[in-house]
Order: C-alpha cells, then sequence, then structure tokens
C-alpha cells in the first residue's frame, strides 16, 4: 500500500519497478530493473509529468544528447535523449497545485541504426501538497542554486546575481536590485522557505492581537525588517551582537535602531551568550494562530536567496508555549544561567502523531548534548544516513569522527555535504570512498557545451543547512536539524535550537533534499573529471565493438551505485 509521501509503479509487464518520493516542491523518481540486468541496448529512461487535472504529459528535459544528434541547449526531451541515471529529482513548474503529479516512465532502446523504440512504462502518481504534515509542521527549503544551468538560464548571465544581492550584509537594508526579473528571481531563489517565513509574518501582522517574538542572528533583509516594524509594539527581539553584527554601521545595528523606534527600546536586546546568539526563530502566539518558524535560514540576503537553506515551521499552542519559555529564558537570563533552565533539555513539541522535541543551548555539562547526537549516529544507523552540514570541519569533534566511523562501514550507505578548510568550499562523501572536493574556484569556471558559465554564488558559504537522516527508509527514521552547527561551540557556548524529529515523512524530505544538493554539486566533479580526461560529455550509445561497456553497467558493478540503485528504487 502507498503511503502518502511514497508511490509506487503498479505495471508488472514494466521490466523495472518505480518509486516515487515526496520532497518540498520537488519529486525523487527512482528505478531499479526487475531483472539481473538490462539489456544492451537499454540506452535510459524517458520521464515524463502529468499536472493535477491535466491532460498532456510533459517530458523533462536532459541536457545531454547521443554524439550524433548533438547536445542542443538543455532542451533535450528525454524521449529523445533519455536519463542515463537509475533516480532523478525533478522540480514541477506548478508544484503547490492541489491533487496528484503523474509520472510516467518508459525504458528506451537504440538498435544498430541509432533507431530509438519504447518498452513498457509504468506510472505513478503523488501529491506536493504545501504543508508537509498539515497543520502540525511544514518542512521549506530555499532553492540554494545560484551556481546552476537553471539560474543563468532564467536571469542571464553570472553577472546577473550581482543586481540582485548586495555585496556587503552591511548594506543589506538600503540595497535597491536592478535586475529587470528580480521579483521573479526572489520568489525562484527563495523557494518554500522565504514565502513560508513571509506569510507567517504577514499572518502576524493580520492579527492584530498577536504577540510575536524574534531571535535573529544575521539580519539585513528588509523584506523581514519592514514586516517587524509593522508589528509596532507587540514585537520583542533579541538580535545577535557578536564579532561585525555589533558595530556601529552593520545591518544589525541598523535594524535594531529601526525596530527601538517602532516597538520600543525595552523590546529590542542585544545579545551574543559566550560567543552567538545564534537561533533565528519567530514566535507568532495570536488568537487566530500559534506559529513558530526555526531552522537553519537566517533572516539575510545570502540565507534566503544564496544558501541552501531550510525553515521549520511549527504549529500548535504547545510549540509555541515551549519556544515562548526558550525566548524568555534568553531575554531573562545570562549564558551561565541558561544551561539550567528547563528550555535546555529535551522537551516534547506535542505535534499528535508525529515524536518530536526540541532543546536549547547553551547546555550546562550534565544536559549537553553533542555525545548524544554522536552516539545515535553511530550506533543508531543500520541502512543510512545522510547529511548536509555546515562549518563541519570548522569545529570537528564527536559528531564528525561519529559520520567517519559510519562512512567506513561498508553495510551503511552515507551521502553527505560539508565544507573543509577552503572558505566557500564543500566536500562530497559517498559511501566507502574518500572525500570529494569541490573547490569555489572550480564552480565558477566555464562549463563545456551545452553549458553556460554559472556564477560564483558571490563567494562565501552556499550551503548552510545543518541537519542529519538517519535511516530515512526505516520505521525509526529520524532528522536532527535547526540552527546547531553540531560542534561544541553550538553545545556550550552559543544561543541555538536542535530538533529531533522521528517521523518516516519528515525524514523522506530531508533525505531528498541531500540527495538533490549532492547530485548538483557532483555532476560538476564529473565535469571537471570530464575535462581533465579530454572526454565528451555525451549520452552512451549500446556497446558496438568488443570491450565496451553500456552505461548501465557500473550500477551492476560498482558497489556504491548498486546499493544506490537499490535502495532508491526497491
Amino acid at each position: 500500500m502507498d503511503k502518502p509521501f511514497v508511490a509506487e509503479g503498479k505495471n508488472p509487464a514494466a521490466p523495472f519497478t518505480l518509486k516515487l518520493y515526496r520532497g518540498e516542491g520537488m519529486v525523487l523518481v527512482a528505478m531499479n530493473w526487475k531483472l539481473v540486468r538490462p539489456t544492451l541496448s537499454f540506452v535510459g529512461f524517458a520521464i515524463e509529468y502529468k499536472e493535477p487535472g491535466g491532460g498532456q504529459f510533459y517530458a523533462l528535459n536532459n541536457r545531454l544528447g547521443f554524439p550524433a544528434a548533438g547536445n542542443g541547449s538543455g532542451t533535450l526531451s528525454t524521449l529523445k535523449s533519455p536519463i542515463q541515471k537509475f533516480r532523478w529529482v525533478h522540480f514541477p513548474r506548478k508544484a503547490e497545485l492541489p491533487g496528484e503529479f503523474v509520472y510516467r516512465v518508459t525504458p528506451v532502446y537504440m538498435d544498430a541504426r541509432d533507431q530509438l523504440s519504447y518498452g513498457e512504462a509504468q506510472e505513478a502518481a503523488l501529491e506536493l501538497r504545501r504543508e508537509t504534515r498539515p497543520g502540525k509542521l511544514n518542512v521549506a527549503f530555499t532553492q540554494g542554486f545560484v551556481s546552476s544551468q537553471a539560474f543563468v538560464d532564467r536571469f542571464g548571465t553570472p553577472d546577473g546575481l550581482k543586481t540582485l544581492i548586495p555585496a556587503k550584509a552591511a548594506e543589506g537594508l538600503s540595497f535597491k536590485p536592478t535586475h529587470p526579473k528580480a521579483d521573479e528571481a526572489y520568489a525562484w531563489m527563495g523557494f518554500e522557505a522565504r514565502d513560508a517565513i513571509l506569510a507567517v509574518l504577514d499572518e502576524a501582522i493580520a492579527d492584530t492581537d498577536a504577540q510575536v517574538r524574534v531571535v535573529a542572528y544575521d539580519l539585513n533583509q528588509p523584506e523581514v525588517v519592514t514586516r517587524l516594524v509593522k508589528l509596532g509594539k507587540r514585537l520583542k527581539i533579541i538580535i545577535d551582537d557578536s564579532k561585525d553584527h555589533g558595530g556601529d554601521g552593520s545591518a544589525e545595528t541598523l535594524a535594531a535602531a529601526k525596530l527601538a523606534k517602532s516597538a520600543g527600546k525595552s523590546a529590542v536586546k542585544r545579545q551574543h551568550m559566550r560567543s552567538l546568539q545564534h537561533n533565528k526563530t519567530i514566535v507568532v502566539d495570536g488568537p487566530k494562530g500559534k506559529t513558530v518558524v526555526c531552522g537553519s535560514t537566517n533572516f539575510s540576503w545570502r540565507a534566503f536567496y544564496v544558501q541552501s537553506n531550510n525553515a521549520m515551521i511549527l504549529h500548535g499552542a504547545k510549540p509555541v508555549d515551549i519556544f515562548l519559555k526558550a525566548f524568555d529564558a534568553y531575554w531573562n537570563g545570562t549564558a551561565k544561567t541558561f544551561g539550567a533552565d528547563p528550555s535546555a533539555e529535551w522537551n516534547d513539541l506535542g505535534l499528535k502523531g508525529i515524536d518530536a522535541k526540541v532543546a536549547f543551548s547553551p547546555h550546562a555539562p550534565d544536559n549537553a548534548l553533542l555525545a548524544s547526537v554522536a552516539d545515535d549516529v553511530e550506533q543508531g544507523t543500520t541502512s543510512s544516513l545522510f547529511y548536509s552540514l555546515a562549518f563541519l570541519y570548522e569545529t570537528p569533534g564527536p559528531v564528525l569522527d561519529a559520520i567517519l566511523r559510519v562512512s567506513a562501514n561498508k553495510k551503511l550507505f552515507v551521502y553527505g555535504i560539508s565544507d573543509k578548510r577552503l572558505k566557500g568550499g564543500l566536500y562530497l562523501k559517498r559511501p566507502g570512498a574518500n572525500e570529494v572536493p569541490v573547490y569555489a574556484s572550480a564552480l565558477a569556471k566555464d562549463l563545456p557545451e551545452p553549458f553556460s558559465k554559472e556564477p560564483s554564488a558571490a563567494g562565501g558559504t552556499r550551503m548552510h543547512h545543518k541537519f542529519l537522516v538517519v535511516d530515512f527508509d526505516k520505521p525509526t527514521a529520524r532528522v536532527y536539524l535547526g540552527s546547531y552547527n553540531f560542534s561544541s561551540p553550538a553545545d556550550i557556548s552559543n544561543g541555538e535550537n536542535l530538533l529531533l524529529i522521528q517521523d518516516p515523512e519528515v525524514a523522506t524530505s530531508y533525505m531528498v533534499e541531500a540527495l538533490r544538493i549532492f547530485d548538483h554539486y557532483h555532476f560538476r566533479v564529473a565535469v571537471a573529471e570530464a575535462e581533465e580526461a579530454q572526454e565528451a560529455l555525451t549520452l552512451a550509445k549500446p556497446p558496438r565493438k568488443d570491450g565496451e561497456a553500456a552505461w548501465w553497467e557500473a550500477h551492476y558493478q560498482d558497489p556504491i551505485k548498486i546499493r544506490d540503485r537499490e535502495l532508491f528504487g526497491g
């Protein structure tokens, strides 16, 4: 029986299986061959989808074509240029539409004359509703792909980014975009996270009896600040004053001055605990709605429009009560006293049917959580581990050690992305394999035809997530997430929040996000490796000579790719 977030193809005559996984505004389409191996003439999958209530299937496109056909520029239908992978993450054009999206996947074959033919298809349908668990919680992500072909296709040359975001954070509150498609670009770049955060603030403004409490680390986004100003005296806010945030010319200091005028000086507090006040939370307590925003998304230009980030939206009186008590403990306490507050312990969020809890930092030695998270990762992972962790290598400790040990276990499947050493640099981790560097300079280089040069994401951090997904495919599936960087400073020095949500649907949402980020950057590694080897980036035709291998052979020989194919495709 299908789950509401996983659907399977039902055609017994098709030679492959099909599984759809619901992501946030995206779908993971995964296949696996039913027989021992495909035939040599099998050259990939054609993928089409139909919108809810629609009568027409639309083919997904592939940027790569067969050598004789040329490569085009991103408009090659997969019916003619099939996907030579066993899974694909797709972003439907209108993912917010109510109802089921239908996916049709067809195996494509090529004969000795390069003529294509088509086999028996699989179909499956899945709803992509906006709310992850309606009325309880919603997971929302930023697009995070300004270094992408999609950005260049939609919004022009790599230099287009300079007309969309300020060069310096301190200029954030006064920056005016000059890009002709700025509104469209912001909606695309900010994706669901930006929409969800702004919607919560708009609802709070409309609910004139609602009280709002905010804790902000970065605060240079005018869309957020102008809304906070509109709340007037219904707002109390804590703004970080560490390092650059505390300077007279910082956006945070300028925002604090604006809010002191609208909310009153007594409603604005500057704070950095022992090191940072690193929370990014909004609490709305009103008669028309009780909502909490948390996660990794700062209230900044880069967080909304450049970085990969997540926002967790919680609904209900219990989450609001817990986050309000934590706010009061920050407001009235100190770093020394906070660790003894009940907010520093695990608190059940009271979401019906969802095992979810939250704890706030800084912790005291007797309730610190870093070691227990590491133990769960190392001892509790039985199937798979996915992670997207900013600053992991800047503050090594037990969680990094646990990840490395789990990654060395050949029985477990591990995909992850993190920073390492280089500012703005990224490292990918595959199961049983060494880390693969994705250097910042490589992301801005000229890509070979048919690809366009991509923007460099304006330097700095481009992957800002902080989440771990343990055993997404098991009933015990769980996600650790929040503002918490899985480091000792996050545990005992900073103001932070850490959530543990044990729920297969939420875990699947984060797994799909982790996979799409990994694939996005891993492809750029593959491009660099192909260039270095002086190999053309084209689709592979069937073997025509002795010693030639079919494109799919590696998926049946490489242990990583075998496990990948079996884990997602069934």
